[in-house]
């Protein structure tokens, strides 16, 4: 007798759970970067796991964003001991530039599409 219940699907599981991830880097601004950290060891701990390329581009996409903005935060910091105004605007840039890499690798990842680096991407020519 055949078995009724579907194989379960790995790819629909992988692209919940990038979808999630992908959430959580958005939404790290509001819980102080602590779901920035859950996220980034899961990208670490499924990327090596990880057989698509695409999915796997995308966890190295996240993993990238999230030190490059921590590094920018730290390299930004001491323009809080000058004034409050150069540390807010300059943490409101990062803030935004931070946005901008999630919700565009987001939105790739939606149209199947690798990530493009912030300095490398050119639109494609139909």
């Amino acid at each position: 007798m055949e078995s009724s219940t579907p194989a379960p699907d790995h790819a629909s599981g992988d692209r919940l759970l990038m979808q999630i991830l992908y959430g959580l880097h958005t939404l790290a601004w509001f819980s102080g970067g602590t779901f920035a950290v859950i996220a980034l060891v899961i990208n670490y701990i499924r990327r090596t796991d990880e057989h698509r390329s695409l999915y796997r581009v995308h966890h190295s996409y996240m993993i990238a964003t999230f030190w490059w903005t921590l590094l920018w935060l730290v390299v930004l910091a001491p323009l809080w001991l000058l004034f409050i105004l150069p540390g807010w605007l300059a943490y409101f840039l990062v803030l935004l530039w931070y946005l901008y890499r999630c919700i565009k690798g987001w939105l790739r990842m939606n149209a199947n599409r690798p990530p493009q680096d912030l300095f490398t991407d050119t639109p494609s020519i139909p």
